[in-house]
């Protein structure tokens, strides 16, 4: 082939590319993203509306249908579900997968908007959001301790903004804990006494619980601001409040109300082994490395761990980066151990220096995989790392046969340049037809239609690249490095090490060769055979293995 000649002809070309390659494929594969799973957008937008009080049948007329009107004439919907709910409506809307996300969201947005006017006055405003890998947290910190739930949820507040501060770090949702509230609590009958109502009493407290700008006062050569301060200091200052004058007496909120300092509703609860705790959930920004705010993280605690209150309890619950780190470790030892393996079963029949050109292809492939993958906006995430472990058994093929082939013309006299561009270009057209062959059989997966197609097409992509690396260090790579360095046995009566398996073989072949109709209907037999096998021991199909879970959400 052209490329093997000119590969050969300028070989310390050759060497000084394989050494960029190198540099650039460690460089990459040190600096690429880890995450979980790849980010894909998900056509799925949810629009939440609060009612607080009414019944599922109110929360359906007055919300749920209204909203829904107005959503009818949306594009490339493919389902629309509501739920109408005491006090809440959720309406779920799902599209056809490769639209445009944003644009999706922004439309829906003004939708609402036009319905907003048709809601009941006291219903909230609602919520539109859209379904996002990037916002499962990578990891849950638990907080708990011997003291109080309002002094913890201060402690995990301010462990919240030192973990945001990590780069990477998008941000931290913290549940559970206690939180101080005023309460006033009135009395109904005494506000019917006085005539008045209930936002009297609200904007009472309002506009004494403010502080105003009082402009600025020139004195000498000095400006100072002037502002005049109101707001609420004390429970008490909010029971001495006036409502207003009833009969030329005022009216105070103590009056009407009982005014109390005590705890807020809680939002939501959070429990480590069954005791009360404050959780902060870590979510990561799109596209950054897993691994390294994970560890960044857990520094960040192990640091600030003698700062917090005697008796304080940190743990790391749901870490994503465990199971990353696993499948990188499963990479790279895969990468090894095949590199061994190859180079142990070739060593016996063209020694070590042979071996190692046939070995090399592998890690060589995997540098070059890790640039494209990096240059394609790919991350390292759970699809792509399994796609190059299924790939690793694959990458050596090309090399072996090629480098087997060229081993052979060198052993039957022709120089190693020579060997090596015949002997490659003997086998060029049955590699790349192989290779072509394998990626065509991967290819159709790119096309899986829906969200399912937009995370398995990492899979098949991740495999042509691979594939197609392998195939470059085939013809270019490992012809120059034979040309220069392949060493060779002399060639003797019995030179073959498997003369008994290939004499056996033979015998096997010629009677093949010799009954062709009686082979190929023993072919079809046995295909047909475990068809029929496999129809009645099979156990049917599945998308994923049932396996048993590590862990459950509830």
């Amino acid at each position: 082939m052209k490329i093997t000649e000119y590969a050969i002809s300028k070989r310390v070309t050759v060497y000084v590319l394989v050494v960029l390659m190198v540099l650039a494929g460690t460089s990459t594969y040190m600096a690429l993203p880890r995450e979980a799973s790849p980010d894909i957008e998900i056509p799925f937008i949810i629009v939440k509306t609060a009612y607080i009080g009414a019944s599922p049948e109110d929360v359906e007329n007055l919300v749920t249908r209204k909203i829904e009107k107005k959503l009818q004439g949306l594009e490339n919907v493919k389902d629309m579900y509501s739920t109408s709910a005491e006090g809440i409506s959720t309406i779920q809307i799902a599209f056809i997968a490769g639209i445009d996300i944003d644009d999706v969201l922004q439309k829906v947005k003004d939708k609402v908007d036009l319905a907003k006017q048709d809601l009941p006055g006291d219903a909230e405003d609602p919520i539109v959001s859209e379904v996002n890998f990037s916002n499962i947290p990578i990891m849950i910190v638990n907080m708990s301790g011997d003291y109080g739930l309002v002094r913890l949820k201060e402690v995990a507040e301010d462990l919240s903004d030192e973990i945001e501060v990590v780069p990477g770090v998008l941000e931290v949702r913290l549940a559970g804990g206690l939180e101080r509230e005023v309460k006033v609590d009135v009395d109904p009958d005494r506000l019917a006494v006085y005539e008045m109502s209930l936002q009297d009493v609200v904007d009472a407290i309002q506009r004494e619980n403010v502080t105003l700008p009082g402009g600025s006062m020139d004195i000498g050569s000095y400006r100072y601001s002037v502002r005049v301060p109101g707001e609420v200091q004390e429970v008490s200052e909010i029971a001495g409040l006036v409502i207003k004058a009833a009969n030329g007496r005022p009216v105070y909120i103590r009056d009407i109300a009982e005014v109390t300092y005590g705890f807020a509703e809680p939002a939501s609860y959070a429990r480590l082994n069954a005791q009360p705790c404050v959780s902060l959930s870590v979510i990561k920004r799109s596209g950054e490395n897993l691994i390294e705010i994970s560890d960044s993280v857990k520094e960040l605690l192990t640091e600030l761990q003698p700062r917090f209150p005697l008796g304080t309890m940190v743990s790391v619950q749901g870490d994503q980066s465990e199971d990353i780190r696993m499948m990188v470790k499963d990479l790279e030892n895969n990468i090894m151990s095949g590199l061994i393996l190859v180079v142990a079963v070739l060593f016996f029949f063209m020694g070590f220096r042979n071996a190692v050109f046939a070995g090399v292809a592998i890690p060589l492939s995997m540098l070059i995989s890790f640039v494209v993958i990096d240059a394609m906006g790919m991350t390292l995430n759970m699809v792509v790392l399994f796609s190059l472990i299924l790939a690793l058994g694959m990458l050596v093929d090309n090399a072996i046969v090629i480098v087997e082939n060229i081993y052979r013309h060198v052993q039957n006299g022709k120089s190693r340049a020579d060997g090596a561009y015949v002997g490659t270009s003997e086998v060029a057209i049955p590699v790349i037809t192989s290779t072509l062959t394998t990626l065509c059989a991967f290819a159709p997966m790119i096309f899986w239609p829906g969200i399912m197609g937009e995370f398995m097409k990492y899979l098949p992509i991740t495999l042509i690249v691979a594939l197609s690396s392998s195939l470059v260090v085939g013809l270019i790579m490992n012809p120059t490095f034979c040309a220069s360095f392949m060493r060779v046995d002399p060639v003797t009566g019995d030179d073959s090490r498997l003369n008994r398996v290939l004499d056996r073989y033979q015998v096997v072949l010629d009677q093949a060769l010799d009954r062709p109709g009686r082979t190929i209907l023993l072919a079809c037999s046995t295909l047909v055979g475990v068809i029929v096998i496999y129809g009645v021991l099979g156990h049917g199909v599945e998308f994923f293995p049932d396996v048993d879970p590590r862990k459950a959400y509830v």
